[in-house]
């Protein structure tokens, strides 16, 4: 090894001769092209974002939105005082997101940004519990709904809160009015229906669940309001599927979360939670905090975080508006229905959910036909040789037993792409067929992080009266 290295030859440079820390804080600096250079190199074991069709995620934005991401590095959105204008694009953005929701009036409706919508989905929570407080509510509040993402769960034991999941009897993928009277109490703080929701991408009839509560509450039942959980629908309905009734517009629905970073269309992480009306915020959960020498509200579980996101996402409503959105959601819709077709012609599936905009997100679902000598963990394994990254996992309770797949489409996935992946799904199952395992693969063997892991959920029926 030569004593004096050449400058210009970037990997002839310290830090390459040995494997990059592992354990321990590291002794030594490095110079930054070598720790670039080393992480860079890292992340090539990563899957490619956009060939990950498990994740509803964005996984493309435009030059001007990862321009404005990158002036706004140094932007703490919670200290208001000091940037005051990307204060004053979270509060248009929550009136624009109002106004789309149909609240009744936008311009004095209260919401903010989160991380996420798992953060607006605990923040609706928590709004329900205090207002089921201070209408004398006592003993153990719960709450009800059907097959949800794991942030409920997490909302439910952080907050001491029981959640009623109703499994799935018979045929059904998701929550059924006629199952609500069996399950809310007077301690129910919220029915959570799914407005696109996680293992199929279907929607859930928030019109029907709302009169089956206004119908419990004219019988002598609790008069409980309704959170939709749209962390996947919330930016795609109010474009593709504008006469289907889901939000402000049932008076029953008090709050409204969604993802902003999913069919929002902004970067990584920002999520929305928008209240009805400024009376369904509890006052008492808003807090006043000095900071910085000024002096603000502030609602959220996490304190200072990036601004660019909230950034970009007014830059996206204000670049694309109502027309842009139907524009390129239906674009999306297009993608994932002719995804559903060649899945279709391929013979040894069940189309759970097509892609249409009626019944669901723009995701296609599906299941094996029975008599095939190979699973869909099988499939997922064959695909992720080639680069592909589609879940597969069981049905949550009473459907355990059986096992789908879901594929959701993002904007940047075009026809081609779609192209391609069915050609390497004809392959798999091509190869599954001649040269059959002699056990196929079980849901660990499998392996893989997908976005709905979580725990086995135990069998369940309806909690007992009081």
């Amino acid at each position: 090894m030569a004593e004096n290295p050449d400058p210009h030859d970037l990997f002839s440079l310290p830090g390459f001769t040995r494997p990059a820390p592992h354990g321990g804080f590291p002794a030594y600096e490095l110079f930054p092209e070598v720790a670039y250079e080393i992480v860079h190199d890292e992340l090539l074991l990563d899957g490619v974002a956009r060939m990950n069709l498990a994740t509803f995620c964005t996984t493309w934005i435009d030059e001007p939105a990862r321009r404005l991401m990158a002036e706004s590095l140094d932007k703490n959105i919670v200290d208001k005082d000091e940037y005051p204008q990307t204060a004053e694009l979270e509060h248009r953005c929550v009136r624009m997101l109002a106004d789309l929701w149909h609240a009744p009036d936008p311009a004095t409706t209260l919401g903010t940004s989160t991380t996420g919508s798992s953060e607006a989905a605990m923040l609706g929570g928590l709004a329900a519990k205090f207002r089921w407080r201070a209408r004398g509510g006592t003993g153990t509040p719960n709450l009800v709904s059907g097959p949800v993402q794991v942030c409920w769960e997490k909302f439910a034991r952080y907050f001491d809160v029981e959640l009623r999941q109703v499994p799935l009897r018979g045929d059904r993928y998701t929550l059924h009015p006629d199952d609500l009277a069996a399950y809310c109490d007077a301690n129910t703080i919220a029915v959570v229906p799914t407005f696109g929701q996680t293992f199929t991408g279907l929607f859930e009839d928030v019109a029907a669940i709302s009169a089956a509560l206004d119908r419990l509450h004219a019988s002598g039942g609790p008069d409980i309001p309704i959170h939709v959980d749209a962390a996947s629908g919330g930016f795609l309905g109010p474009f593709t599927a504008p006469d289907l009734v889901w939000d402000f517009r049932l008076p029953r629905v008090k709050s409204i979360n969604a993802s902003g970073h999913k069919t929002g269309l902004a970067p990584l992480g920002v999520g929305w939670v928008v209240w009805r009306e400024a009376a369904d915020l509890p006052r008492e959960l808003v807090f006043d905090v000095d900071y910085l020498g000024g002096h603000m509200p502030t609602f959220n579980l996490n304190f200072s975080r990036p601004g660019g996101q909230v950034i970009t996402q007014y830059y996206d409503f204000i670049r694309l508006g109502r027309a842009g959105y139907t524009r390129v959601q239906s674009a999306i819709y297009l993608v994932a229905r002719h995804f559903a077709e060649g899945l279709r012609a391929l013979g040894p599936f069940e189309l759970i959910h097509a892609g249409e905009p009626e019944r669901g997100i723009t995701a296609v679902a599906w299941r094996l036909v029975d008599g095939a000598d190979y699973n869909l963990y099988d499939l997922s394994d064959r695909l992720r040789v080639r680069g592909w990254l589609i879940a597969a996992y069981p049905l949550p309770a009473d459907r355990q037993d059986e096992t789908i797949m879901r594929a959701v489409f993002r904007h940047g996935f075009t026809v081609d792409m779609v192209q391609l992946l069915l050609a390497d799904i004809r392959r798999g199952l091509r190869q599954l067929t001649d040269n059959p395992r002699r056990t196929p693969l079980t849901r660990a063997e499998a392996g893989g992080f997908t976005h709905d892991a979580r725990p086995e959920v135990p069998e369940q029926g309806p909690p007992p009266r009081a």
